[in-house]
């Protein structure tokens, strides 16, 4: 038997982050294309519903058969999601997303520096050619008293 040496592409992780990228969006895409094809069926089964089975012929909300208000929401909503595949994922994408990271963590460690200088200037270390005495209290410990007296 021969063994056959699997040799394992490696791809680095921007390009693994690329490419995923690349499928998010395709799905969104198969996904809208998908929802204007049900839209277009879904609005001729309305008017079908509407002029063979003569469901709701005496519902005309503002003048207009209860069918065309119906297509006119489904077609908002398209529009939103349209909106959101092609406008919104554009300006609000993954770049847009690491640079707001970026930037909230670049304001975290600025407070944290502020902080820090805060820290060494209300209790600062000694220096290396000082030596450290540590605070003095009062009166000498006793170390036979009794701990709670």
């Amino acid at each position: 038997m021969t063994s056959k040496n699997k040799s394992s592409s490696k791809i680095d992780p921007e390009q693994r982050e690329l490419v995923e990228r690349a499928q998010h969006r395709a799905r969104q895409k198969r996904r809208l294309y998908q929802h204007f094809v049900v839209f277009l069926l879904g609005s001729v089964v309305l008017i079908l519903i509407n002029v063979i089975f003569e469901i709701g012929t005496d519902i005309n909300p503002f003048g207009l058969d209860w069918f065309v208000w119906a297509i006119i929401f489904w077609a908002l909503i398209l529009l939103i999601h349209v909106f959101n595949v092609y406008v919104t994922n554009k300006f609000f994408g993954k770049d847009w997303e690491n640079e707001q990271v970026d930037r909230l963590v670049a304001k975290q460690q600025r407070k944290i520096a502020e902080l820090q200088k805060q820290v060494e200037k209300d209790h600062p270390l000694p220096h290396r050619n000082e030596p450290y005495i540590p605070p003095t209290t009062e009166r000498p410990i006793d170390p036979d008293e009794p701990i709670n007296s």
